[in-house]
């Protein structure tokens, strides 16, 4: 009985997993909607916020909304006249006390990390941590600043060293280059073998016992 229970819970586990992540990320979604609705319904006048109303309890119709305008701004945004918009609405931002600290530093991460061309997260590769006679898989996320290279001297990378068996949380560490060792996996496969805590593989790298 205990193998055919814990064998149902292997079925079962990531596909309710799976329905949890989407039915939070579609709340998030709906909420941003619906927030944005009550905002309205509160500063028109009774007649076309009963209107309003209806539309706010149609299921989805939020969801398909964040969605669309997310798309419509991002296509404006890649526009001369964007990028302009863009410009002047972050130097309003630089201006505010307290926002400014904050929507500067979640914009440079964003950025680091949604940007096609940056170095975050883009290679796989093997440190020693936490001793030197464990590794540990990483994953390369840029080099160091100027000050920090000239101190150091030999060339030095940027890591995420992430946890096991929840990878949103890690250590970052500053390591020396030639002691690092770069991984022929695709960072998708390095954080599944790092969530399942090893026991699965990525494909065609199985197990090998010396």
């Amino acid at each position: 009985m205990k193998k055919y229970f814990l064998a149902g819970i292997l079925v079962w586990a990531p596909l309710a997993i799976t329905i949890w992540v989407i039915t939070w990320a579609l709340g998030i979604l709906d909420s941003v909607y619906g927030s944005v609705m009550m905002a309205i319904i509160t500063v028109l006048p009774s007649s076309s916020s009963e209107t309003l109303r209806h539309f706010r309890e149609i299921p989805g119709l939020g969801i398909l909304i964040v969605v669309v305008s997310m798309m419509l701004t991002g296509m404006a945004a890649i526009t001369f006249a964007g990028r302009w918009v863009l410009r002047v609405w972050e130097q309003i931002l630089s201006r505010i006390p307290i926002v400014r600290s904050i929507y500067s530093s979640v914009k440079q991460v964003s950025d680091t990390l949604l940007s096609s061309s940056g170095d975050a997260f883009k290679k796989a590769v093997l440190i020693r941590y936490p001793h030197a006679n464990s590794w540990t898989i990483a994953f390369q996320t840029g080099y160091p600043m100027q000050e920090v290279a000239d101190k150091l001297g030999a060339p030095h990378i940027h890591v995420f060293v992430p946890t096991t068996p929840n990878p949103t949380s890690g250590f970052f560490m500053i390591v020396p280059k030639d002691s690092v060792i770069e991984l022929s996996i695709s960072v998708e496969e390095a954080l599944k073998h790092i969530v399942s805590m090893g026991t699965v593989p990525p494909v065609g790298q199985e197990p090998k016992d010396h």
